[in-house]
């Protein structure tokens, strides 16, 4: 091998180097966030509180911080080179809501382009000052506008009683299924400090989300 060929390639191994710190900012979560989220038995844990939300006695206030904390994070609003984030919204029993920290686990395609990113709702929070009730899962979408997918409204991907969607407009809507009653399920809109109701799950269509739409009043 000639000695101009080696200079070659010893020029483009120094130049990778030189990229490659660039591309880690712009890359999946870091390593050490692993302690944060992993897998039990195929089923998603989240280690909780997650120190950028607020805990609060109302609920809403903590789903009203979690966007803005979201979207901070790696891809988070990248489209379809993004990165979907899930986490829990939890209580230990005092009448406190808490978030977990955000998990990316899931079937992601953080170099390819996709329009459609997921993320595993968590099963489990971990929480080392208590035993954590979860109480609603929420999940992000790396674009705008973006509303609660089909799968997202399925019956068999409900995990607890609330579910909560935001995009990178911070648009959040909340799903309560009702999966195990004979109610209708209800979709609602965040609309500054309240919700409206803006669709209906009938009880035939709860296996499939299918939304009756409310009609707005002129």
């Amino acid at each position: 091998m000639s000695c101009r060929r080696i200079r070659d390639i010893l020029s483009s191994v120094l130049l990778l180097a030189l990229w490659l710190p660039g591309c880690a900012s712009d890359g999946p979560p870091r390593s050490e966030q692993v302690e944060d989220y992993g897998f039990t038995n195929e089923q998603v844990w989240v280690r909780g509180p997650w120190e950028e939300i607020q805990p609060s006695r109302d609920i809403d206030e903590v789903i009203d911080q979690l966007c803005p904390a979201v979207m901070k994070l790696p891809r988070a609003q990248r489209g379809e080179y993004g990165q979907e984030y899930c986490g829990a919204i939890y209580s230990r029993g005092e009448g406190i809501y808490y978030s977990s920290k955000p998990s990316p686990l899931g079937e992601t395609q953080l170099s390819v382009q996709s329009k459609r990113k997921t993320c595993r709702p968590p099963r489990y929070v971990l929480d080392d000052r208590g035993t954590p009730s979860p109480i609603a899962d929420f999940h992000s979408h790396p674009w705008s506008p973006s509303a609660m997918s089909e799968i997202d409204r399925l019956a068999d991907t409900q995990r607890w009683l609330i579910r909560i969607q935001f995009d990178t407009s911070c648009h959040i809507q909340k799903l309560i299924h009702n999966r195990d009653s004979p109610r209708p399920g209800e979709l609602y809109e965040r609309r500054g400090r309240s919700w409206k109701l803006v669709g209906y799950i009938m009880p035939e269509n709860k296996e499939t989300g299918w939304i009756t739409p409310v009609e707005e009043n002129p």
